[in-house]
């Protein structure tokens, strides 16, 4: 296996990195890579130009307010790429706002190396293109067959869930809080985690972009369970937004939050990240969708129950 001397500007592809067992091959990452803790002590090859303590709204403006000037949301250290010598960079074309994006990769690496690189580009839109993406870093990383055996294993969680709930006829009706304000919900490989969890997805749908909705849409869809998982936010960041939501005149009037079956979970660690832990998220889900069948251990720090 020839050694590569990898950079991931992707939390996600640090993390798939780290599971094929290739820790010491990564010789870079970016600001958000911070799982597992051993990589924190690598060179942080990027920084955001969003600013990081804003609430959602004010981030929200300032993500408006860079699309219309045609700006960056993050810089590339191009200096410090140029000195850790990589041949391998991961980076990701799903979203310009969550990551360094292919777009940011390529200007940064514009005159700047006199041998190639190999820039692997992520793009997941369900479940099975995160699959597809665990399998396609392992071959060009040279070890295919610990990709395998990692998908094997991932794919061996889903299936005593789906066993397990093969009977259930009931199955409540979920929103997963993606965005607080503006309000949006978790699309992408969320409500199909949610289906296999045991609930009925609602205002989102699978394989497709993350929906802006407004407030009337939740009412009227009134789901029996709601989740908040902000991208980017741990459990203590969305609490000091939580309020927010209950300021809204409609919010307490919701099922989920009258039945105490409102939760917090970590978006930023789980839900958000489309590598190997995409399989506790499912975890997560079926512990709160269905907790007489599942206890995995996440409460408490994966997820938490939010009384309004």
């Amino acid at each position: 296996m020839n050694q590569k001397r990898i950079i991931s500007l992707l939390a996600a592809g640090t993390e798939i990195v780290c599971a094929l067992g290739l820790e010491d091959q990564l010789v870079g990452r970016s600001h958000e890579c911070d799982y597992p803790e051993s990589i924190l002590n690598r060179p942080v090859c990027s920084s955001a130009m969003l600013d990081p303590t804003a609430n959602s709204l004010e981030i929200d403006k300032q993500v408006k307010g860079a699309l219309t000037d045609a700006l960056s949301f993050y810089q590339i250290d191009r200096e410090l790429i140029k000195q850790l010598k990589p041949n391998v960079i991961i980076t990701q074309t799903q979203c310009e706002v969550c990551a360094v994006s292919f777009s940011d990769v390529e200007k940064a690496l514009e005159n700047l190396l006199d041998y190639p690189v190999e820039i692997i580009s992520l793009e997941p839109d369900n479940l099975n293109a995160i699959f597809n993406d665990i399998k396609t870093v392992s071959e060009i990383l040279g070890v295919p067959e610990r990709g395998a055996d990692l998908l094997d294993r991932m794919h061996e969680r889903q299936e005593i869930i789906k066993h397990k709930l093969k009977f259930i006829t009931q199955k409540p009706t979920v929103a997963c809080i993606e965005w607080i304000e503006p309000l949006m919900m978790a699309g992408n490989w969320t409500p199909e985690m949610v289906e296999i969890a045991g609930g009925q997805s609602v205002l989102a749908i699978s394989g497709k972009h993350s929906p802006m909705i407004d407030w009337m849409d939740l009412v009227q869809a009134d789901p029996e369970i709601l989740v908040v998982m902000p991208c980017g936010f741990d459990i203590g960041r969305t609490l000091k937004e939580m309020d927010t939501l209950l300021q809204n005149p409609y919010f307490k009037d919701l099922q989920a939050v009258k039945n105490n079956k409102l939760f917090v979970a970590d978006g930023n660690q789980y839900f958000n990240r489309s590598g190997p832990r995409i399989i506790d998220s499912v975890e997560i889900l079926a512990e709160i969708i269905n907790p007489k069948q599942f206890i995995f251990g996440y409460e408490g720090e994966g997820w938490i129950k939010f009384s309004a």
